[in-house]
């Protein structure tokens, strides 16, 4: 099954004009009414809660309403339809998407990705020992970088029954697992992508049940911390970061969102093949994180220490 990832998340929101500005500000674009997009065209969009063309919602408080995963082309978008078919409805809408259930009862699509090919420069540095990754005279801070996230990169699901949800991906859709943390769910890593993960899930009871976070690519470090800043400057809460993970090597930090959930910035993620051989860790903070940082004011020297008056 040749999934690329999600290109699409779609939720049904209380309040669509706090939504609309937390998304602008994290660095989206608004393509259309309610659509914001990344630089590739992966989207979150935003409807009123009551907007009937809206899936069902869980019986949960989650705001998610559909997760629309990209696929390579018609052939793949064929055989995930076959497949699936065999035992619950597929429906068909007039774009040729197809939409169904995953056993958890999340509400799932597939199309073939509308995602485009970006051809962006990567993050530059210079390393003593190493060919110098920017020209003589060429700065590497930039103040005014425009920092906007580049793809939708991953999404976290919390389910009451991990090993189902796992099998439904793994087993239907042929997702293959990176790595593990026990008792808790899986990294999850889909045919057309290498990414370390573009789906995670969380072991919790039924009434948490809903998408925990969801994640957008950036440029690297630089421009994620970048982003970062600009977000607590302009009064949005750091939920956690920023920091390093160890599964994945990804800098994240994530903010909290009117959305009802968690959305991260995430940098430099390992890529990986089916020459890798999966980890697996309890999970606890210390296998959680390589590093985590404490954001405070920024402070020169000669002034109190960073975070007295």
């Amino acid at each position: 099954m040749r999934i690329i990832g999600p290109d699409e998340l779609v939720f049904g929101v209380d309040n669509i004009e706090d939504c609309r500005a937390f998304l602008s500000d994290y660095g989206l674009t608004e393509a259309e009414d309610g659509l914001f997009e990344a630089l590739d065209k992966t989207a979150v969009r935003i409807k009123p809660v009551d907007d009937p063309d809206l899936p069902p919602p869980l019986p949960t408080s989650t705001k998610i309403r559909q997760t629309i995963w990209g696929v390579e082309d018609q052939a793949a978008l064929d055989a995930i339809e076959a497949e699936l078919s065999k035992d619950r409805e597929v429906r068909k809408s007039a774009d040729g998407t197809i939409s169904c259930k995953d056993d958890m009862n999340f509400e799932i699509a597939f199309r073939v990705t509308r995602r485009v090919e970006l051809n962006l420069p990567a993050e530059l540095i210079n390393s003593p020992g190493a060919k110098p990754g920017r020209a003589p005279n060429e700065i590497g801070a930039n103040q005014d970088a425009e920092a906007k996230p580049r793809t939708l990169s991953h999404i976290v699901y919390f389910v009451p029954d991990m090993e189902a949800m796992s099998k439904f991906y793994i087993d239907r859709l042929g997702f293959v697992i990176t790595d593990q943390f026990t008792n808790t769910g899986p990294f999850l890593r889909p045919q057309a992508n290498h990414d370390h993960h573009v789906l995670f899930m969380i072991q919790t009871p039924e009434y948490m049940q809903g998408l925990e976070h969801l994640a957008f690519h950036m440029q690297g470090p630089t421009e994620l911390m970048l982003a970062g800043s600009r977000m607590v400057q302009k009064g949005y809460e750091s939920f956690w970061g920023p920091g390093r993970h160890k599964f994945g090597s990804n800098w994240f930090w994530y903010f909290s969102s009117p959305l009802a959930v968690n959305i991260e910035y995430d940098a430099d993620m390992d890529q990986h093949d089916g020459d890798w051989t999966l980890r697996e860790a309890p999970m606890s903070p210390e296998n959680s994180q390589l590093f985590l940082f404490e954001n405070v004011e920024k402070w020169a020297p000669g002034g109190p220490p960073p975070g007295k008056s």
